[in-house]
């Protein structure tokens, strides 16, 4: 192709998976940048601990674990610039990137803008996000080892991770805004033999108090109207994710709740644009998982860009 063209390939998002994308495209000598909105690290900057990625025996903290991968990907070369895409034209071989003030040009993309999880939106939440509020039973489940947690939420999800926990934590509430379970009937069947498990039905949590982490919810009941509090050590929240894929529109095929499809080659429906991490359809979502998508997507895009280039 003899059209200029501004990068060989874009990595746009700047978490564990965008990193990993862009270490190995830096590697591989390709004209690459990764377009992070926010600073490099994307969710795992929240996490307070991380203990199950491999290669460090002891843990570390999130912010440690995304400074190392930054640093790493860096000293290949890899350029970060700070950016937030509005839209994605995919029409044409050469990928145009959109942002409110340029447009940028591309032969490759690899989409690792993550999926953020859906809130309660009530007092105490953010500030105790890490200290006792989590959305991932197993990143810090074994945290709460003989400690009593809620777990809000009706669906699979809720359900299987309320079950995970139950291997740590010595009770657990799992407060469901309706009176009946929306989990499959297995899933439903084993948390009601569960006698770690206590149902609060049509309840809402309404708040979260602590003073240096969670200690106590407020919660709701939807029918009676009365309000009361519960004792815990923490509050793990299963109402549903979203895929921060907003940008893209119809441009790539997605499923009904909008998580990217791809193929193994981690390739969306759409030549020389792939999709890695937490922001594709996906069965785990973990560090290790989107590190593990990104080296495919990074030596698929690379094969991708040498074939066009030929």
């Amino acid at each position: 192709m003899t059209q200029n063209i501004d990068y060989d390939l874009v990595i746009i998002g700047g978490g564990p998976s965008g990193l990993t994308a862009g270490l190995y495209a830096a590697r591989a000598k390709l004209n690459v940048i990764l377009i992070e909105k926010m600073a490099p690290g994307g969710q795992i900057l929240a996490t307070d601990w991380i203990e199950n990625y491999p290669g460090f025996p002891e843990g570390l903290t999130g912010c440690d674990l995304a400074q190392k991968m930054a640093e790493q990907a860096k000293r290949f070369g890899l350029n970060i610039e700070c950016g937030d895409v509005t839209s994605l034209d995919l029409s044409q071989p050469v990928k145009k990137i959109k942002f409110c003030d340029r447009v940028i040009s591309t032969h490759a993309i690899i989409i690792a803008t993550g999926a953020s999880p859906q809130k309660l939106n009530v007092p105490g939440e953010d500030a105790n996000l890490g200290k006792g509020v989590s959305f991932c039973a197993t990143c810090d489940g074994p945290f709460f080892r003989d400690k009593v947690v809620a777990a809000v939420g009706g669906g699979d999800s809720a359900v299987q991770e309320s079950l995970f926990l139950t291997k740590f934590a010595k009770k657990v509430y799992l407060i469901h805004r309706r009176n009946k379970l929306r989990a499959t009937q297995i899933l439903q069947e084993r948390a009601f033999a569960n006698d770690k498990i206590e149902f609060v039905w049509d309840s809402v949590v309404t708040g979260i108090d602590g003073l240096f982490g969670v200690e106590k919810i407020s919660v709701k009941n939807g029918k009676t109207g009365e309000s009361g509090e519960i004792a815990v050590d923490g509050c793990f929240i299963w109402i549903g994710i979203r895929p921060n894929a907003e940008f893209t529109g119809d441009a790539v095929k997605k499923n009904d709740a909008g998580f990217i499809l791809v193929d193994s080659n981690m390739e969306t429906s759409v030549p020389g644009v792939f999709a890695v991490g937490d922001v594709r359809d996906t069965p785990l979502r973990q560090v290790a998982t989107a590190v593990g998508d990104s080296a495919i997507a990074a030596i698929s895009s690379n094969h991708y860009i040498e074939n066009l280039k030929k």
